[in-house]
């Protein structure tokens, strides 16, 4: 499997944006939740995802999905060795997926996404307040304590692009 790029947007509803992206793509979603889509296009190889929760148009975070947890294991290895902070997930579980993968921010602050898919699930976790932490936008404000499980997907509501 070739690795394929990642783009995860956050979108006022799910089934509205669904709806356009169908037209838009023409091709019909792999996998769709109440608060998460996921098209899978082939020609360009990319994996778009649309995430509720967050700030809708805003861009939630870019990933590369590698074909093995060898291949994560090796670009960390990599990114390691080139002195990129990095935070490390084994096995968890994010948009009704289970992966191992890293995480990584731009220059910039984007949020990159690095992982395998090991295989797809029904629930959906909340996210990692390590993951937050890591990223540099962990919230002391009460409404953040409080976000639900929905509010975004493997990046929650506030961690997107700064």
């Amino acid at each position: 499997m070739p690795n394929t790029f990642h783009v995860a947007l956050y979108v006022d509803s799910i089934d509205d944006a669904v709806a356009q992206y169908r037209k838009l793509l023409g091709i019909e979603p792999a996998k769709v939740r109440h608060d998460y889509a996921k098209f899978e296009l082939q020609d360009p190889p990319v994996i778009l995802s649309l995430n509720a929760g967050g700030e809708p148009g805003k861009l939630s975070h870019l990933g590369i999905r590698y074909g093995s947890t060898g291949e994560v294991a090796s670009e960390m290895v990599r990114v390691k060795q080139a002195d990129v902070p990095l935070f490390q997930q084994e096995g968890t579980t994010c948009c009704y997926a289970k992966a191992d993968k890293f995480w990584v921010r731009d220059a910039n602050g984007v949020p990159w996404e690095m992982y395998t898919l090991l295989e797809d699930v029904d629930a959906e976790t909340a996210a990692d307040p390590a993951l937050r932490k890591f990223l540099g936008q962990a919230s002391t404000a009460p409404e953040a304590a409080q976000a639900p499980a929905s509010a975004g997907c493997c990046v929650p509501r506030g961690l997107g692009a700064a």
